[in-house]
This record gives C-alpha cells, structure tokens and sequence, in this order.
C-alpha cells in the first residue's frame, strides 16, 4: 500500500501544519486551488505566497557585523588588521561595525532555497517563474551553501516568527532534495516513503491536533515508570524509558494512543494470515500495564493504535486483563472534515 500516493496535496499541507502548531500560519499561506499532486509544486506554492506576505508586512532586517576599509572611523577599530595591512599609510582604517540590513540568515536560506527549487525536474512552469521573480526581488540578500549546520544557526524572536514555517519548508525541501551533479537539475524525494521520517511527523500531527481541538482535554507525552523494584543499586539505572505518544485524560477516564507509520498496516503470519503486529501490541500493553500499578485514573486506562491508511480500514476492539484496547486506520484520502471527525469520534471512547 502506497499510503502517500493517494494522500491529496491539502492534507498533506493539514498535516505538516498541525505537526508544527502552525494553524495561524497556514491560514496567512492559503494554497487553495492548487492542482498538482507533486510534493515539490505545493512547497513552492508554500514559499511563494509566504514571501508575497513578508514582502506586503515587510521582509525582516536585523544587525549584521560587517568590516571594511575607511577613511574614517566608524564602529570598532580592527587595530590589528589595520597594522598588518599597513592602512594607516593610505589613510584607511579597518572598521568593524553593525548593519541594519536584509542580509541576515533567514532571508538567506529562503533566497537559496527558491534557487534550488527553481531546478527540480518537472516543477510547475507558472511557480518555476514566479519563484525566479522572487528570487530577484531579493537582489540584496545573498545566496548561500545550505547545510544542516545552516539550519541550525536560526535565531528567531517574536517580531519574525512568521518566518520558523517558511523554515521549516526551506529544512523539508533541504532533506529531500537530490541534487544531479551532471545535469545540475534537482529531483525531490518523496519523504512520505520514508517511514522512520513520517513516522515522527505522524505522531506530532496526532498529539498536536489533540492538543489543539481536544477541549476539556489534558493532552500530554507521558514517561511511564516501570513497576519494578531494582534488587540492587547497578540495575536501577538500566531500565529503559517508557514514554507514551499521547496521553489524553478526560472526566476521570484516561486513554493512551501510539500512532504508527507503515506502508502495511497488518503484518501476514507464515500461514499469510493477516494479524495485528505483535510488537505494537505488545509495547501498548506493557504501557497499560504499568500505568495500573500507579491506580486511579490509570487503573482501567484504555490504549489505541493508529495507523494512517489510504484504501483500508480497520476498526478492532478487545478487552485486555481489564482495559479496553482498540486497533484503528486513519484515512487520509478523503476530505479534511472527514479525517477530523475520524480523530474527534476517538475521544468518545474515553
């Protein structure tokens, strides 16, 4: 099953959205209408209405530490460079100072980014121009080498937080960009067929959309403790961590969810039965068992797994030595309202 070949182009951008708790943000960068189901087509439309939005606001400046050669002093004196150079014969100094100006690292990364994508094989011809019209309107920043090491250097405070989603975009396109050294064109990798990456970025949509339409809900990450005593000091230290995906609680009543991202939902036995995957199950119910040992609330907590789906559903219920367990897919072929509902009708069980 090809989950992400089916997922249409508007929930894939739902998802990255409330992934990151960039509700408002999505909002601002509409990409309504766009009928490409290329991933590389919607992350341009992403960057292209982002930077028509910072440039109606205005594009973010900042200092920036320049030095150059003067007649005259302004800022810090380099004495030293200054000696070296032997400037003082030509009546010259060399000055360090600071610069308001758009050349700073996150007008940087997106300029570069827009370059790359204005490459990949097969982009949209109308983005392909619109995104070298904004790369030329940003004639004053520079462009620069992307690396990871880039992307970490971002700093950003509460007048340019509009930029951490454009970011975010630019850091997306960065990790699955592949670059031809012969043709210098660029292809994009299909990220969604990467199940350790979309794994993570699953669990965060899951736990953020909670968190954010759940009212009256306490949603969390929890660290369960293991109901064990050490019978000496050494082994204390080697038990593993157990740390839930979500914890929801509601009106006295608890609920644990593992999400779960893989091409096939169901494992086949040798027999080429199709049953739940064991070690999913089995990881669920060490959590429930654990929690219970703490009583209250967690006594009979009950325990789902979630598992995107495009053409499968799967709805399972068992009781489990006294808590409810539930195996369920999400389908994220549909429309958006529908992939909402499917989420909210799960706090019923609670």
């Amino acid at each position: 099953m090809k989950v992400s070949r089916k997922i249409p182009i508007q929930n894939i951008y739902y998802l990255l959205s409330y992934a990151w708790n960039k509700l408002e943000e999505r909002d601002i960068v509409e990409v309504h209408g766009i009928e490409s189901s290329n991933l590389y087509d919607l992350f341009a439309k992403v960057l292209a209405n982002g930077l028509n939005h910072l440039f109606k606001r205005g594009i973010g400046r900042d200092y920036v530490e320049e030095s150059e050669d003067l007649r005259c002093l302004r800022g810090k004196l380099d004495f030293s460079e200054t000696l070296k150079r032997n400037l003082f014969i030509k009546a010259r100094a060399h000055c360090i100072h600071d610069e308001f100006s758009y050349n700073v690292l996150h007008n940087q990364i997106l300029k570069s980014t827009l370059r790359q994508l204005i490459f990949v094989d097969k982009l949209d011809s109308d983005l392909k121009n619109e995104l070298a019209g904004l790369h030329r309107k940003l004639h004053d920043i520079d462009d620069i080498q992307l690396s990871s090491i880039v992307f970490s250097r971002i700093q950003l405070n509460q007048n340019n937080a509009f930029y951490d989603f454009l970011l975010r975009i630019c850091a997306l396109i960065y990790d699955n960009l592949l670059v031809s050294e012969g043709s210098g064109k660029s292809k994009f990798r299909d990220f969604f067929e990467d199940e350790r990456q979309m794994a993570s970025l699953f669990e965060e949509f899951v736990r953020n959309f909670y968190r954010l339409e759940a009212a009256g809900c306490r949603v969390s990450s929890e660290e369960i403790s293991w109901d064990a005593i050490p019978l000496d000091e050494k082994s204390t230290s080697y038990l593993p961590k157990m740390k839930t995906d979500i914890s929801i609680e509601r009106n006295g009543s608890k609920m644990i969810i593992d999400t779960k991202y893989y091409k096939q939902t169901l494992e086949k036995s040798r027999y080429e039965k199709e049953t739940i995957r064991s070690a999913h199950l089995y990881q669920l119910f060490s959590y429930l068992q654990n929690l219970e040992a703490k009583g209250g609330i967690n006594r009979f907590c009950a325990g789902t797994l979630i598992y995107p789906t495009v053409d499968q559903e799967i709805r399972l219920n068992y009781q489990i030595r006294g808590h409810k367990v539930m195996i369920r897919t999400l389908n994220l072929n549909q429309h958006w309202q529908g992939i909402h509902q499917e989420l909210m009708s799960l706090l019923e069980e609670i």
